[in-house]
């Protein structure tokens, strides 16, 4: 237990050294699409993470690695046509054209964004808008727009995707729908966060085994597997909640790529301890630990949507249900096929052994591209 102690810690002081760095990171793609509308006026502002715009229309002119404002300026129109040409707006049936306003820029938790003002008129007052968002799915098909509409002071969200790119809001949508929204979002999250998925696994994997003289052995007690799952996922939810809330109401925020480059560093500890165990009965500390990390990545979307409180809290408790839900999905569906299997060669040598390995080499790699900004694997 105190060399799990140490090296915990040793992994919280390795990610220290990472905020020294220069400033990226590796968040999933979103942008930030704020609307206001006042009878038939919109104004909005659109946040978008200048890598994002640099790997769709080029922003880098010297490639040197750095976009300066004067490369992001000399880029403005293109910036402009590039994004309100993937946004459109009607009302009641009717086309809202949205001109350009203004170009600034802002720095959100994982980097650096474009900031772009715009504004429209429609042809009269809105009562339901349709918004077709088709920003950055044809390169990026787990790219999210969040959006952002107040009217009439009230405020709903909104997320797009690729499968749900057309969303017709009335101005007095019901919380309901909204808070569904967020549930949503909150399965899909883990299950399209591949670290967060294998750091499941590798706690899930020696589920159905025990450790006797120095081997592992496929576990006799259904009752004992199903405790150790339970206290696992247990741990990893109060963690992770516990973060997620408070990083989500502003309590404690921390830079998106220490977070990021810790959580592939918690799958490579928790695939390392399969293969060379340190912790064997309390892996739920691993779980409780680490998910206190993973909570704080998870939390990444939602602090940087700018919510009113009210709206925050409907939006954390839906992501967050929605995240449960997602976990306990694999949950289902990975331990009947363990457990049937945990005698076998193919599960001890091949899943086990094997699949610990492969994780934890796959996690080296996240780690090294989060920390030296380079790319290398496609997800």
């Amino acid at each position: 237990m105190k060399r799990f102690v140490l090296l915990f810690l040793w992994a919280i002081a390795l990610v220290g050294i990472v905020p020294a760095l220069p400033a990226t990171a590796h968040k999933p793609s979103d942008s930030y699409l704020s609307m206001n509308i006042e009878r038939a006026h919109i104004g909005g502002q659109w946040d978008i993470a200048l890598r994002d715009l640099d790997y769709g229309i080029g922003l880098d002119d010297n490639d040197d690695g750095a976009i300066t404002w004067g490369e992001l300026r000399a880029r403005r129109r293109a910036i402009e046509a590039y994004a309100l040409s993937r946004l459109q707006v009607r009302a009641d049936g009717k086309a809202c054209p949205l001109q350009p306003v203004n170009l600034l820029v802002d720095n959100h938790t994982d980097g650096t964004y474009a900031v772009l003002r715009f504004a429209g008129n429609c042809p009269r007052p809105v009562t339901a808008v349709e918004l077709k968002y088709q920003l950055f799915f044809d390169l990026d098909p787990q790219h999210r727009g969040l959006l952002n509409l107040r009217t009439g002071g009230q405020t709903q969200t909104a997320i797009f995707s690729p499968a749900q790119a057309s969303q017709r809001l009335t101005l007095t949508s019901h919380p309901i729908a909204q808070f569904l929204d967020f549930v949503r979002e909150g399965v899909w999250h883990i299950w399209l966060g591949y670290d967060h998925i294998l750091f499941l696994l590798t706690l899930l994997l020696p589920a159905v085994l025990t450790r006797k003289g120095g081997h592992w052995q496929g576990a006799s007690s259904l009752r004992q597997i199903f405790a150790n799952v339970l206290k696992v996922v247990t741990a990893f939810t109060l963690a992770h909640s516990l973060t997620l809330s408070l990083a989500t109401l502003g309590v404690v925020q921390l830079p998106s790529r220490l977070v990021e480059s810790a959580i592939a560093i918690s799958v490579v500890f928790a695939a390392l301890n399969n293969l060379y165990p340190l912790v064997q009965r309390r892996r739920w500390l691993i779980a409780f630990c680490f998910g206190l990390i993973h909570g704080f990545g998870f939390a990444g979307v939602l602090a940087d949507l700018g919510l009113p409180r009210a709206a925050l809290l409907l939006a954390l408790v839906g992501f967050n249900l929605g995240v449960e839900a997602g976990q306990m999905a694999i949950v289902a569906a990975f331990l009947p096929v363990a457990f049937v299997l945990r005698d076998s060669w193919l599960y001890r040598r091949l899943t086990f052994a094997g699949g610990s390995a492969l994780i934890a080499a796959i996690a080296c790699i996240w780690f090294a591209e989060r920390l030296f900004d380079f790319k290398v694997l496609a997800f």
